[in-house]
C-alpha cells in the first residue's frame, strides 16, 4: 500500500474543525482554455472525449473580439476561447504558452465577498466584481491571479436561470457524440518553478484558506533519472483539490522541467476527471483516438495484489483487463483507486488529462508514481527532452 501522508485519513473535517471558512467554495464552475482555433478544439473534445455542445458566444451574439464554445459532460464544463483579431491580448498568451488553461472558475454564493476576502489577504486582482445580466437574471464574477498567468474567477450564479451566463446562447448541433462517462473534475495539478512550491502552498493557505493535507518529496517521487516534489492543497469542504508540483534535482530533466520550458512558465499541468467505470471510459476514449502513456510492465501487474494488501479482496475489476488497457491500481487505508494518464493533448508537451476512479481511496496513487514517471520518461526520450 502506498505510504501517503497519514493526514489524508484524518479527514479534512478535523483539519478545519473550529476554523472559519471565509471562502466557501461550492465546486469548480468551469475551466477556460485559451486556444488558437476554438471551433476545431471543440470538435476534438466532443469527438475524442465525449463532451456535448452547450453554449456559444461569438460574432453572431455580438462578441466582436473573441469567440467561445462551451462544452459539457455531466458536471464538467470546458470553455474554449479564441481571439478574433491579431491585436487581442489573448494572442500574447497563445504565443508564449500555446493552447492551455487560463481560468479555473470557482462556483461561489457571493463573488463580491470572495474577491474582497482574497484581495485583502494578498491576492493580486484580475477582475473587480462585475454584474452581467440578460432576460434570465444575473451572474456576478470577480477574479484573482494565482501561479503564473493562471486565474481563479469566482462565479455567483444563484440569480441566473439561463444557459451558462449572459452573453452566451444555447449551442445546439446535430453532432453530439455519446458521453464517455466522465463525471466531474477530481483535482487539477499546477506546475511551478524551482523553489516555488512552498511559496504557492503558503499563498493558498493565506489567501484562500486551503490546507496542505498531503505531501510528497523527491524521495517518494523519483526514478533513476528524474524527481519532483508535490503538495496537495484542499479547501474546507474537500471539493476543490489543487496539487502543486515543482522540479527536484535528478540525473536528467524531469517532466516538470519539460513542462516549464515548453509552457514558458508555471501553469496547469493536468486535469483529473472522475468516472464510475474506468474500463468502459478508457475503452471508449481509446477507440476515439485518445492516446495514453505506455503500459506499465508485466511485473507491475504481478505486484498488484501485494500492493493492495487488505484491499485486494475488494478489487472488482479483472487485473488482466486493466493490464490490457494500461490502467494502474493503487490503495490507501480507505480503499483503492484506478487511474490512467493521456499523452499531452497539445503539440507542446504540456497539458494532459488523468482519468480516475476512486473506490474509497482518497490519495493520489503514490504507489504508481514510479511506473507513471518511467512511462513519461519514455515519451520524453522520444522527444529528446529527457
Amino acid at each position: 500500500m502506498s505510504k501517503e501522508i497519514k493526514s489524508v485519513n484524518y479527514g479534512l473535517e478535523k483539519i478545519f474543525e473550529g476554523a472559519e471558512d471565509f471562502l466557501p467554495l461550492l465546486g469548480i464552475d468551469y475551466v477556460e482554455f485559451y486556444v488558437g482555433n476554438a471551433k476545431q478544439a471543440a470538435h476534438f473534445y466532443k469527438s475524442a472525449f465525449g463532451f456535448q455542445s452547450y453554449a456559444y458566444k461569438g460574432l453572431e451574439t455580438g462578441s466582436r473580439d473573441t469567440v467561445s464554445y462551451v462544452l459539457k459532460q455531466d458536471k464538467i464544463k470546458l470553455v474554449l476561447t479564441t481571439p478574433l483579431h491579431s491585436g487581442h491580448h489573448i494572442n500574447e498568451h497563445l504565443a508564449k504558452h500555446g493552447d492551455g488553461v487560463k481560468v479555473v472558475a470557482l462556483w461561489v454564493d457571493d463573488a463580491r465577498s470572495a474577491f474582497e476576502e482574497t484581495v485583502k489577504r494578498g491576492a493580486k486582482p484580475y477582475m473587480e466584481p462585475v454584474v452581467e445580466t440578460d432576460e434570465f437574471g444575473e451572474v456576478v464574477r470577480s477574479g484573482i491571479y494565482t501561479y503564473g498567468e493562471t486565474v481563479h474567477l469566482f462565479v455567483e450564479r444563484k440569480n441566473y436561470s439561463g444557459t451558462f451566463m449572459p452573453g452566451f446562447v444555447s449551442w445546439e448541433t446535430d453532432y453530439n457524440p455519446e458521453s464517455t462517462g466522465l463525471k466531474f473534475i477530481d483535482h487539477m495539478v499546477g506546475n511551478v518553478g524551482w523553489g516555488e512550491m512552498n511559496t504557492w502552498v503558503k499563498w493558498y493557505e493565506d489567501v484562500m484558506g486551503f490546507v496542505n493535507f498531503l505531501s510528497f518529496d523527491d524521495k517518494q517521487i523519483h526514478t533513476e533519472y528524474s524527481a519532483l516534489m508535490s503538495k496537495v492543497m484542499s479547501n474546507g469542504n474537500g471539493r476543490i483539490k489543487f496539487p502543486i508540483n515543482e522540479p527536484a534535482e535528478g540525473k536528467k530533466r524531469s517532466q516538470i522541467e519539460e513542462y516549464l520550458d515548453f509552457y514558458e512558465g508555471p501553469g496547469v499541468q493536468h486535469i483529473a476527471v472522475a468516472t464510475d467505470d474506468i474500463i468502459s471510459t478508457v475503452s471508449k476514449l481509446r477507440v476515439r483516438g485518445v492516446e495514453f502513456l505506455s503500459h506499465p510492465p508485466e511485473e507491475y501487474y504481478r505486484a498488484v495484489p501485494g500492493r493492495l494488501e487488505e484491499h485486494s479482496h475488494e478489487l472488482r475489476e479483472d487485473i488482466e483487463v486493466l493490464k490490457s488497457l494500461g490502467i494502474m491500481i493503487d490503495a490507501d487505508e480507505e480503499g483503492y483507486l484506478l487511474q490512467i494518464f493521456t499523452k499531452p493533448v497539445e503539440d507542446r508537451p504540456t497539458l494532459f488529462f488523468e482519468i480516475i476512479q476512486r473506490m474509497g481511496a482518497k490519495g493520489f496513487g503514490a504507489g504508481n508514481f514510479k511506473a507513471l514517471f518511467e512511462s513519461i520518461e519514455r515519451e520524453q526520450e522520444k522527444r529528446g527532452t529527457l
